[in-house]
């Protein structure tokens, strides 16, 4: 082994100011793509919503310009102008916030009670990734103003007119050298988040305008229920069984909003918040509503004879079927930690959510006869099909490592690095053929799935197990499924979709989607999930020069671009099977040149919407959301 070089005092690289942002960007905003772009604006309105938890502000608007700056406002207190008392740095504090990392009212001052901010760093991160950044503030009886390039300081903060209100608006250019892809703002993204944000803020004014658009497109959102209206939106096209359960508790600058609402579907659906930050890995105050929520609804089962004394007590999976809750608490101090930071540690919420939760749902369970009834049976039922599903769960679950466990029909690599192989399923065996024919045997897996599968959104767990390709589907993949799921028994790095490029595909693909986000939504959560994009065209110009394309528009476009016609008509692909195994490997499965589309889950209760309206009972609301997101689905990642 060579010698490696000295590391000597002169290789230590100190980085001033926001340089060290610069440097490595995905350290503060988790990637340069589509998502850490967004996640700025994120950062900016967390603090107009931190305003509006102080009870300092109640409006807060989103601008979008033709120009790629973004301005966020609100009408709150101001960013301070005047110098940091007792700080050697003697610029007005609005330079600091902007410029400093970890510098703001939200480490201990009695600026804030309670804050939204995961690191105490994003408007001076915003700033370092902006190329160019400005601030108008209305504070202290005039408006003041001051700009910043990629994080430094190019005009400092100056007095202007005189003002009667007071505020804050940011508006910033994101900087091109800092992110990989075309800066583009989506207004349906930002939308998702901010009106969550009203839900959980509640009586909060947020408004969208997209100028970018003529007339520009406006979007307004105020929660005057809070997370009672967000529960309520969930359940949107679900039958439901009770009206909302609605706790709120406040002492020791600890607060807890949480609403319940159960619904006659199979699936569960809860959602939990810490300081407006959405806790997608759960943590203290999940576990405190969960064991709450058994232990009541078990007292009351037995109480009222829904239960008899020799039966076993509930299960939490059991009760939660069909539930919709959202579990939203705000603290001092919080404590974040898991792979992505959202798992809530502070132990101390965990009790006193059970405590609260254990109090007010056994007096509304008490007050509320009928609609309490109607969860208890339901609870039950859920148990009764858990113990029938046991033996297909068994089924399905064993031998996942075992060659005689796994699928007839798949035809597997021949490495076991799950890290290094990847898994196709296609559907139908003429597809599975052409599939199996073109893969490299190596590292790529394939199995062929029968026609659509179950619709799991309108089955209980003992009926999707019955389902002959989800048990292939479970045990081909390894991990198991809901509460038994173990990543560590993955046998699979890409969990790939490959269906054919027209409307009976995308049906299967969302089949498929929708039976990985109910049961194996960790998967999803791990980037391991993915959508294939099979070409719908192949044209052909001269004797050897072909094209694959994959829309009816892609086709037009290539014709016009060549300004000449196709030497034969174009010849559009009726299914997978249809294409010859080169064809297929080097369109779709070579990874060298084909176009694989990672399937991400930015928001749950996002997703779990989309899911409901997409595979549940309400014709009308599929409809319309198929004719207003047709265009936009499985855009390339």
């Amino acid at each position: 082994m060579a010698k490696s070089a000295e590391y000597t005092s002169k290789d230590i690289q100190v980085l001033e100011g926001l340089e060290a942002v610069r440097k490595r960007p995905g350290m503060y905003i988790g990637t340069t793509g589509s998502s850490g772009l967004h996640h700025l604006v994120y950062e900016v309105v967390d603090n107009a919503i931190d305003e509006a938890l102080a009870d300092r502000s109640t409006k807060i608007d989103v601008d979008l310009y033709d120009d790629g700056s973004v301005a966020v406002s609100d009408d709150g207190a101001g960013i301070p102008v005047t110098p940091i008392p007792g700080n050697k740095d003697k610029r007005p504090a609005l330079e600091v916030v902007m410029t400093v990392l970890h510098a703001g009212g939200k480490f201990g001052g009695g600026g804030y009670q309670v804050s939204g901010g995961l690191h105490g760093v994003g408007v001076s991160v915003v700033n370092a990734l902006s190329s160019k950044l400005e601030v108008e503030v209305h504070r202290d009886g005039y408006v003041w103003h001051a700009s910043f390039t990629r994080g430094r300081t190019v005009q400092k903060t100056t007095k202007g007119k005189p003002t009667k209100r007071t505020g804050t608006t940011v508006r910033f250019w994101p900087d091109a050298q800092m992110f990989e892809e075309t800066l583009e703002f989506k207004a349906d993204i930002l939308a998702q988040r901010l009106k969550e944000l009203a839900y959980l803020t509640r009586g909060v004014t947020i408004t969208l305008t997209d100028h970018r658009k003529e007339p520009p497109a406006v979007q307004t959102w105020k929660a005057s229920g809070g997370i009672a209206d967000f529960v309520k939106a969930l359940n949107t096209g679900r039958e439901t069984l009770n009206k909302v359960v609605y706790i709120e508790a406040n002492e020791e600058g600890r607060e807890a909003d949480i609403a319940i609402q159960w619904n006659t579907t199979y699936n569960d659906s809860l959602h939990s918040f810490a300081n407006t930050i959405n806790t997608h890995e759960g943590g203290m105050h999940e576990e405190g509503f969960k064991k709450a929520l058994t232990n009541v609804v078990n007292r009351y089962a037995r109480e009222k004879g829904h239960l008899k004394e020799k039966d076993e007590n509930l299960q939490g999976e059991d009760i939660r079927e069909g539930i919709v809750a959202i579990v939203s608490v705000k603290l001092r101090e919080p404590q974040f930690e898991g792979q992505t930071k959202t798992k809530l540690g502070n132990t101390e919420i965990r009790s006193f959510v059970e405590r609260v939760v254990n109090d007010r749902l056994r007096d509304w369970l008490e007050e509320h006869p009928t609609e309490a009834n109607r969860v208890a049976r339901k609870g039950v039922a859920a148990a009764q099909a858990r113990q029938a599903a046991k033996k297909a769960r068994d089924i399905a679950r064993k031998g996942a490592f075992e060659g005689g466990g796994l699928p007839g029909k798949l035809a597997d690599c021949s490495s076991r690095d799950p890290d290094a192989t990847e898994i196709f399923i296609v559907e139908g065996d003429s597809a599975g053929g052409s599939a199996k024919a073109a893969r490299n045997r190596e590292n790529q897996a394939i199995l062929p799935i029968r026609g659509k599968i179950l619709n799991v959104e309108k089955a209980r767990i003992d009926k999707t197990l019955e389902n002959q390709e989800i048990r292939a589907l479970i045990n081909a993949i390894g991990t198991g499924i809901g509460d038994e799921l173990d990543m560590s028994k993955r046998r699979y790095g890409k969990i790939v979709m490959l269906t054919d490029a027209d409307v009976d595909g995308a049906h299967i693909r969302t089949l498929l989607l929708t039976f990985l986000f109910r049961h194996m939504r960790p998967l999803i959560e791990g980037g391991y999930v993915y959508a294939a994009k099979p070409p719908l065209y192949s044209i052909r110009f001269g004797a050897s020069e072909v094209h694959y394309v994959f829309s009816d528009k892609e086709r037009d476009e290539l014709i016009a671009q060549k300004g000449k016609k196709p030497s034969t008509p174009p010849t559009r692909f009726k299914g997978l099977g249809e294409m010859f195994a080169e064809e297929l490997w080097g369109t779709t499965m070579n990874p060298e040149t084909r176009t694989l589309v990672r399937v991400s889950l930015e928001d749950a209760a996002v997703a779990d919407q989309i899911f409901t309206v997409l595979m549940g009972e309400d014709v009308e609301g599929r409809r319309e959301f198929i004719q207003e997101n047709a265009q936009d689905a499985f855009v390339d990642a």
